[in-house]
């Protein structure tokens, strides 16, 4: 199980707002559940953003107006016999505050005040969602989520994260068709996540690595890679002549039974192989390496190992999210250290 605590750190490193005011002071507090923790992000990251005001964009209206403004649809003019009354039916834009963006967020603060948080964390969030009266509810089974950041929303970046979270982790529909909540991340969320905070910590905390998560060419004979997959790897780290392909998985099990005998994942060692060998290829001033990093499980007795094949090692080992973030720190520290040796 993933630590509640350890999701915030997760969040905070894979937006980079770990020192942002605001957020910063999360870090000391203990949540008893995801709900929660999400709660208290979403309302730092609204307070936030109220101080530097709500995101606004131009949505089209239509009004019968006294005052001439946009352009006028005579034709409903006529229709609405708007003349009458001295008005004539204008279309324009008006720069507003009901932007999808604000519509997502407090869709989703009126979810997680049904949702099992305390009560002094719903007062808050609906004392914040009073600086929301002009932004109309969604439903967010609809919203698409492929949001356009700029550098005027940069701040919303993690606050619709959460809300995305929020949403895949805590809706569920019930076979009677009703909505309940649940209070817990899925597989379907957590490894984008997980591969997302490993790359970002290791920019934050060891920028020498020149941590990146690029793509590896095919090393074919003839040029010829139609229709070959893309090999993109989650986290690189090189140091001198060295370069460590780091692949990051998040399963509910690192491992399979075979014929009774526990046994790695056979597409997640050929998918590193594969990385490993045509990264060496590419680039042959480099000692490559390559690691799984699984994030560890409820299983037991999965230690760190360490393979040679065909002259590169590659080494499986796991994550442990279930205990103090310095736990983990120490682990990525560790892997950091070894390549800096």
């Amino acid at each position: 199980m993933v630590k509640v605590q350890n999701i915030y750190y997760m969040l905070a490193y894979a937006f980079s707002v770990l020192n942002e005011q605001g957020f910063k002071n999360l870090g000391a507090e203990e949540f008893g559940n995801t709900a929660e923790l999400f709660a208290a992000i979403l309302a730092r990251g609204i307070s936030s953003q109220i101080k530097r005001g709500l995101g606004r964009e131009y949505l089209p209206d239509t009004e019968a107006l006294s005052t001439l403004r946009g352009k006028i649809d005579v034709s409903a003019s006529v229709k609405t016999r708007s003349v009458l009354r001295r008005q004539m039916v204008c279309t324009y834009d008006d720069f507003s505050v009901n932007s999808c963006m604000n519509r997502v967020i407090k869709s989703v603060a009126v979810m997680l005040m049904k949702a099992d948080i305390s009560r002094s964390r719903k007062k808050e969030l609906r004392g914040l969602l009073q600086f929301f009266s002009g932004v109309e509810l969604v439903n967010l089974r609809t919203v698409d989520w492929n949001f356009r950041y700029n550098r005027n929303n940069q701040t919303y970046r993690m606050m619709l994260a959460v809300c995305y979270l929020t949403v895949n982790g805590l809706l569920q529909t019930q076979s009677d068709g009703t909505m309940r909540m649940m209070d817990f991340l899925d597989e379907r969320n957590l490894p984008g996540l997980y591969e997302k905070f490993i790359l970002e910590y290791f920019r934050k905390e060891f920028p020498q690595l020149r941590p990146s998560s690029p793509h590896v060419e095919w090393q074919v004979d003839d040029d010829f890679r139609d229709m070959l997959p893309i090999m993109r790897t989650d986290v690189t780290l090189t140091h001198g002549d060295k370069m460590l392909i780091i692949d990051a998985k998040c399963y509910s099990h690192a491992t399979a039974m075979n014929f009774g005998t526990r046994k790695f994942h056979s597409g997640n060692l050929y998918q590193i192989f594969t990385y490993v060998k045509n990264a060496a290829l590419s680039a042959a001033s480099h000692e490559v390496s390559g690691m799984l990093l699984y994030a560890k499980t409820d299983e037991e007795g999965i230690s760190p190992h360490e393979y040679s094949m065909s002259g590169s090692r590659i080494s499986v080992r796991t994550l442990d999210l279930s205990g103090d973030f310095e736990m983990i720190r120490e682990q990525l520290n560790d892997i950091a250290e070894k390549l800096l040796c």
